[in-house]
């Protein structure tokens, strides 16, 4: 029974455990030992004129650091499998990003420091970005989660959504006894409002031209001037707008934090592809004039 309760324990511990502290730091500490021994090699072999991916030590570091490239490049197949244990999904995204970075150490000493206007230089700068990008991922992963769910509170999106729908039929019923050009300042509330938008608009969050924000703002004269029904039904309008700018604003929060996390993946992605035939283009080009 003790045993049991000893094991369950450690499995909701894990559970909470995030991937950058996955096993301890399993994987950190293989990437550093890796890299340590892979200094300490280059260091310490005997080459003339210098140490260069054309040495034994190179071609070794160059092997290692094609077969991680190539490893590495099948996260996006593994998300598709659930397992548990050491070869659990949070194990692999854990290595993922230690072992990348571990590259960083490998390729560079692999190079021998020596770059040119060629494809064996693009090919480690393309690795470069890809780590690059996939940090940019890992710091989007590790807090942006957070910040998407204190934006939200205990509202989804959904309900959001549904709130602002709500509020537009609040406010075409409240506007029924406005005269013809106010009803036109609600109508451009009601049509043109826009949540979303584009990528880039949701990426960098402008939404200063928003059609609600128009409304209220020109709906400010009329409720300096109008009297009796009027005048309630505009303030009554008004309010209701100023509510649903709030909402929106909230809603649009929502929108930009999911957008920055899936922005990353527009350069990391494509990138990776680039690598890999760019790698593949090098490892095929050395063997030809090796």
């Amino acid at each position: 029974m003790a045993g049991a309760k000893a094991q369950s324990q450690r499995r909701k511990t894990a559970a909470h455990e995030g991937f950058l502290r996955h096993g301890g730091f399993l994987y950190a500490k293989m990437a550093a030992v890796l890299c340590v021994a892979a200094v300490a090699a280059y260091v310490l072999q005997n080459a003339y004129p210098r140490p260069s991916g054309g040495t034994a030590l190179g071609y070794v570091l160059g092997v290692i650091a094609a077969l991680l490239i190539v490893w590495l490049a099948f996260l996006g197949l593994r998300k598709r499998w659930i397992t548990d244990g050491h070869y659990s999904l949070k194990a692999w995204v854990s290595a993922h990003v230690y072992l990348g970075l571990s590259l960083i150490v490998l390729a560079t000493l692999h190079t021998g420091f020596q770059f040119g206007w060629n494809v064996h230089t693009l090919a480690y700068g393309l690795m470069l970005l890809v780590i690059a990008s996939g940090a940019l991922g890992v710091w989007a992963y590790a807090t942006l989660p957070r910040a998407l769910s204190e934006n939200r509170g205990e509202t989804t999106r959904k309900q959001m959504l549904a709130e602002v729908q709500k509020l537009d039929e609040q406010i075409l019923e409240a506007a029924q006894p406005l005269g013809r050009a106010d009803a036109e300042v609600v109508r451009l509330s009601l049509e043109k409002t826009e949540i979303g938008g584009g990528f880039w608009r949701r990426l960098i969050g402008y939404w200063g031209d928003c059609a609600n924000l128009r409304a209220i703002a020109r709906l400010q004269p009329g409720l300096r001037v109008a009297t009796g029904r009027e005048a309630e039904a505009l303030r009554r309008v008004e309010a209701l707008m100023q509510r649903k700018a709030e909402v929106l604003a909230l809603a649009r929060r929502q929108i930009r934090i999911t957008a920055l996390l899936e922005a990353w993946l527009f350069v990391h992605v494509p990138a990776t592809f680039a690598l890999l035939a760019a790698l593949s283009v090098h490892i095929v080009s050395v063997f030809l004039y090796w």
